[in-house]
């Protein structure tokens, strides 16, 4: 079995750690106790050598022997293919398993990013655009996945890569109280982020960056 190493950032600012994404690899390979190691490549040089990797000069990546893969749900789909850990053996459990981790990046975190930049860039709550974007996640977003998760313990069943990224996802509105009438989501990321495996990822991560200050 080749070597699986995670390619992240040698440094980040205070305010994104704990939540750039390679935390989402780490809580994989952790979850499926796969070994790997992880290497940096810099934050602010990014190099020809970053971009053969990562087109558009993000992190992470993921080296697997001659393979390299960027995307944190490309990556989570190809150590699924690894680890029954991370995604169900039988067909529907699989199918669920991967439209619930598309449905994470494609209709709920397309709909919490731009929500999530408008806090940070300080918008105020009186405009149209966080106004438009306010109401597109919680009534679009937000609302319909409630009572899915009202009624499960994880998305497809067993836990999968498709709840580490909704609970990935999910986190980010959390941290800006975003979840306070979603009692379900809010719950549903408690208890994912109370596994083990995320625990020490992001402790992991939090240590990898604050060893380059």
């Amino acid at each position: 079995m080749a070597e699986l190493i995670l390619t992240t950032f040698d440094w980040v600012p205070e305010l994104p750690r704990g939540y750039v994404r390679d935390i989402r690899v780490r809580w994989a390979l952790e979850e499926a106790g796969l070994p790997y190691r992880v290497e940096s490549t810099p934050f602010r040089a990014r190099t020809a050598a970053h971009f053969s990797h990562q087109p558009f000069g993000q992190a992470p990546w993921l080296t697997d022997g001659d393979l390299t893969i960027f995307e944190s749900g490309a990556i989570l789909l190809h150590l699924g293919e690894r680890s029954e850990a991370l995604l169900p053996v039988d067909p529907r459990g699989r199918s669920e398993a991967i439209a619930w981790l598309f449905a994470a990046l494609n209709s709920v975190e397309m709909a919490s990013l731009p929500w999530s930049i408008l806090i940070f860039t300080g918008e105020a709550h009186d405009t149209s655009a966080w106004k438009l974007f306010e109401e597109f996640l919680r009534k679009s977003r937000l609302a319909h996945l409630e009572p899915v998760l009202a009624g499960r313990e994880w998305l497809a069943g067993s836990f999968s890569v498709a709840d580490i990224l909704m609970a990935d996802v999910l986190r980010l509105v959390d941290r800006f109280d975003g979840l306070a009438t979603y009692p379900a989501c809010r719950d549903y990321v408690v208890r994912a982020t109370a596994r083990p495996s995320f625990v020490k990822a992001h402790a992991d991560q939090v240590a990898h960056f604050a060893a380059a200050d």
